[in-house]
């Protein structure tokens, strides 16, 4: 059947159709010039209208796509309609009984009631998405005409919910499924650890997601959740022992680990592992040989005198390295160094150990040439960086002369060769879930590593605790971004938060997260305290008057009391401390600097050295140009990671803490506290 426009009609119309025949499963628009094929496939709509004198028809196509014809002589035009209408209405209905077929079987496989028996994850729900949308594609008729159809109505909208709320109807069930774990498992959360778990964390133990990154601030049980999740996994049987692999950043914190999963969890089972014995037992496992691990990185002490010693020789023996390392320490660093010898003074050498070990740490860990590195390093530091990499180089020579007398291997060569076998298909996985300690101290290499353990297996999940907040060892190539920005890295899944610390008493809190938190690029969280405290809980104090606090204390402290002073430097140590075992006999003091009071809790704390200077706290903003050549960019807010320092030190507190500072050159951190209304003592 076919109808067309008069010749009047036609001449008015001045439009590219004049002439449409029915087909027969669609229908055919032309002109002199023009032709459009329009299947009933993809027609939603069909308008019949009248002008002054000619009929229009008009032919609704998706996108919102409109073809018309005008100029048609209206009695023809009306039965030429009506003649369409039946037929698009008759193949529609016979199409709608496929479709709705199809439908059906689509929501039999959608996840049925709010009862179901495990968590649905982003990853499933995005699959089933993928599918509804493949769906809606392959039936004949076009999606938005379902709703028309009785029998496809109720289907469509079904599927159409999954959609357009899936992450809300995902998120719901979930939260139904949770509160039934934890009240079907209710006897797991109130003995796993030595206390009950919380909601928050029982909520994170048991999300389902196969990237889950738990954010927890000081003293909020990072550790037990991660213990927790290891004995979920076991109790759901989602895992064997021997599939689970905890890693922490730490010998004594996968000690402390290992002690938990027997003491709580009564088994032998998974053992916690730090990355350096991951890295080892990988080796093993793929090459039949054991990896020799160099006294230097276990002994401190060691390390630093091969490199002071190597520095020392270096500067004796070539009047330009001296030279050299002169402009180094002076322009670069500002220190103040002596005339002649400089490199035989005793207190600069002690100085300048802990640099050296990080800027060799550095060095091997990016693990290419000399001349690789220089290539790497932005371009407008990299004629200077070069001639520090040159200053540099006899150490790292040493270091591997060293090595090689060993026949031994160092950490950032141990993680190489087990990254090298793992991708190489050498070592075959068997982990099906990654369990992973203070990730905010994790580097883009041990990043790697995990990477391609989970490469192997897409399946592998990889539950993460960390804290943004308490990120402090970019100088050792920890990236805080991997944290930040967790899922980017790692793929997409949850994060969830823990909310309260057992630790410190709330004034030592709320002083700690507002000072943090005035960097507007740490992650919001809220970290509640079960404890009250006075306003004297956080004070600062001059630091001429230590000896004075220390000799207060020894009236009211008990014999089991911990009191932990902390410094930015080792070699900050009070003089003080010397006579400290005499004087105060009953007083449990111990010094360390904030870096290694990592992980550690103390009653009372005592921060020395809020000054100003190239000693002090802050440290001077500027890096060394190895440190610009081989680390991260720095953070967008001045002072960002001094800042996450001195809350890692105000937290290490049960009750009180004090801040010594400078009289003459206070820390510009002083007058932030005392903006945050902390208290500025006379005397103790």
């Amino acid at each position: 059947m076919e109808l067309k426009a008069t010749s009047l009609g036609k001449h008015l119309a001045q439009h590219p159709y004049n002439r449409v025949r029915l087909l027969s499963a669609g229908v055919e628009v032309s002109g002199e010039k023009h032709e459009y094929l329009i299947p009933f496939n993809q027609l939603l709509e069909i308008k019949c209208k009248r002008g002054l004198i000619w009929g229009e028809l008009e032919f609704t196509l998706p996108d919102e796509k409109v073809v018309r014809l005008h100029g048609t002589e209206w009695q023809e035009t009306q039965r030429f309609y009506h003649y369409l209408m039946q037929a698009w209405q008759g193949w529609s209905e016979e199409m709608s009984a496929i479709s709705a077929g199809v439908l059906e079987t689509l929501v039999a496989a959608l996840p049925q009631q709010a009862t179901q028996a495990r968590w649905l994850k982003q990853r499933e729900l995005a699959e089933l998405q993928q599918q509804i949308e493949e769906t809606f594609s392959a039936l004949p008729l076009p999606s938005s005409r379902l709703e028309n159809f009785d029998n496809c109505r109720t289907l469509y909208r079904q599927c159409r919910e999954w959609l357009c709320r899936g992450e809300a109807e995902r998120a719901r069930r979930n939260d139904l499924w949770t509160q039934r774990m934890l009240e079907e498992h209710a006897d797991f959360f109130a003995t796993v650890e030595s206390a009950p778990l919380n909601l928050a964390q029982a909520r994170a133990v048991v999300n389902g997601e196969e990237t889950l990154l738990v954010l927890a601030g000081a003293g909020s049980g990072k550790t037990a959740v991660l213990v927790a999740r290891a004995g979920w996994l076991l109790r759901q049987q989602q895992a064997q022992p021997q599939q689970v692999l905890l890693l922490a950043f730490g010998r004594q914190a996968a000690e402390e680990m290992n002690e938990r999963i027997r003491s709580r969890l009564h088994i032998e089972e998974p053992e916690a592992r730090t990355f350096h014995s991951l890295a080892l037992h990988i080796i093993r496992e793929s090459s039949n040989k054991t990896p020799l691990i160099s006294r230097l990185e276990t002994d401190s002490e060691a390390r630093r005198q091969l490199l002071i010693e190597t520095w020392q020789q270096q500067c004796a023996e070539k009047k330009a390295h001296a030279n050299g390392w002169r402009q180094w320490l002076t322009e670069e660093l500002e220190w103040t160094v002596p005339e002649g010898d400089f490199w035989q003074d005793h207190t600069l050498a002690q100085r300048l150990a802990s640099r050296l070990e990080s800027w060799l740490g550095l060095m091997r860990m990016h693990g290419g040439a000399q001349a690789a590195m220089i290539a790497d390093a932005p371009d407008a530091i990299r004629d200077l960086f070069a001639k520090r990499v040159k200053l540099m180089a006899p150490m790292l020579k040493a270091w591997k002369s060293a090595l090689k007398e060993e026949g031994a291997v160092d950490f950032s060569g141990l993680i190489h060769q087990a990254i090298n076998l793992v991708e190489k298909g050498r070592f075959i996985s068997p982990w099906k879930h990654i369990l992973v300690d203070e990730f905010q101290d994790i580097s883009p290499q041990r990043a790697l590593l995990l990477a391609a353990l989970r490469k192997q297996n897409r399946q592998t999940s990889l539950f993460a605790v960390g804290d943004d907040w308490q990120a402090i060892y970019r100088f050792n190539g920890a990236e805080m971004t991997l944290t930040t920005s967790f899922h980017h890295y790692f793929g997409q899944g949850d994060s969830c938060m823990l909310d309260t610390t057992w630790r410190f008493n709330d004034r030592i809190g709320d002083i700690a997260n507002r000072f943090v938190q005035e960097n507007p690029h740490q992650l919001a969280k809220p970290l509640n305290s079960l404890t009250k405290g006075t306003r004297k809980a956080i004070s600062l104090l001059p630091d001429d008057r230590l000896e004075d606090l220390l000799n207060k204390m020894s009236g009211y402290a008990l014999p089991e009391e911990r009191v932990l002073l902390l410094a930015r430097y080792h070699h900050l140590q009070p003089a003080l401390l010397a006579k400290a075992k005499t004087r105060w006999p009953k007083l449990r003091l111990d010094f360390m600097t904030i870096h290694a009071s990592k992980g550690q809790q103390a009653d009372y704390v005592i921060l020395l050295g809020l000054q100003a200077g190239s000693d002090g706290f802050p440290a001077p903003t500027r890096e060394s140009v190895i440190e610009e050549g081989l680390l991260p960019q720095p953070e967008d807010f001045p002072d960002a990671e001094e800042r996450r320092l001195a809350y890692v030190a105000i937290t290490r507190a049960k009750q009180q803490v004090w801040l010594l500072y400078n009289r003459q050159q206070p820390s510009v951190f002083v007058e932030d506290f005392k903006q945050l209304g902390v208290p500025l003592l006379r005397k103790p």
